[in-house]
């Protein structure tokens, strides 16, 4: 482990990064809460600036910009709130399984392979370390140099993944200009087509899924496969 994860670790790491996070509307929704209470309430708790994007795009992009352990703070009480849609939605439900919490980060591409590690020695570490699942996208988000990074599992799981891939972003800066990637809005009428992933592509460590698309889903195994696409549509109805 490096001096700057080793920082990370004990939360001793403390510069300023932006992390962007790539949400469907209810998602949105569920982090701005009522009459926004729930977003103000996180950025005034975790000292993050936490911006949603505007329009009428199916995906919406969650920028979090502070201090590193602002951010850190700002993941744990989105991944905890999310861990309380699933819990509610299974309550008034049969599934037995309960799916893990699942974000998805937008990544700069060129710092995709420092996150991968040779041989996928760098992922792998973090999930051994950390307990999260982390499965980072084979091709690019369309028209842009962002890749799609998954990460999934408990709240505390995912933020100490933050703060390995926060490390990453530290000890391997993007490589020339990224351009960011930008949900397109939907014309009306037009069905909504959601950023692609494509699982037989994407650089997995065996035994990890990416949750967050219904292409994905007949990749899990059958008894996490049938209480996630449950789950999924209790979360929109």
């Amino acid at each position: 482990m490096s001096d700057k994860e080793e920082m990370a670790s004990d939360g001793n790491l403390n510069v300023t990064l932006t992390l962007r996070l790539l949400m469907h509307g209810k998602e949105v929704g569920s982090i701005i809460g009522k009459k926004g209470e729930t977003v103000k309430k996180m950025r005034e708790e975790s000292g993050a600036r936490i911006n949603i994007s505007e329009g009428s795009s199916p995906e919406r992009i969650v920028t979090i910009t502070g201090p590193t352990e602002g951010i850190f703070r700002a993941f744990s009480m989105i991944a905890q709130k999310f861990e309380e849609d699933i819990a509610a939605a299974m309550a008034n439900s049969n599934v037995t399984s309960k799916p893990p919490v699942t974000l998805r980060l937008v990544f700069p591409g060129s710092q995709c392979g420092s996150l991968i590690g040779k041989g996928g020695s760098k992922i792998k570490e973090i999930r051994e370390t950390t307990g999260a699942q982390v499965q980072v996208a084979g091709d690019m988000l369309p028209d842009s140099t962002e890749r799609a990074v998954t990460i999934s599992g408990a709240p505390q799981a995912i933020t100490q993944c933050v703060r390995h891939i926060c490390s990453v972003m530290l000890e391997s800066p993007p490589k020339g200009a990224t351009i960011p990637y930008r949900p397109k809005v939907l014309a009306a009428g037009t069905h909504a087509v959601l950023a692609p992933q494509h699982p037989a592509q994407a650089f997995a460590i065996p035994g990890q899924y990416a949750f967050a698309h219904q292409d994905d889903w007949m990749h899990l195994p059958p008894q996490v496969h049938k209480s996630w696409q449950y789950l999924m549509i209790l979360l929109a109805a």
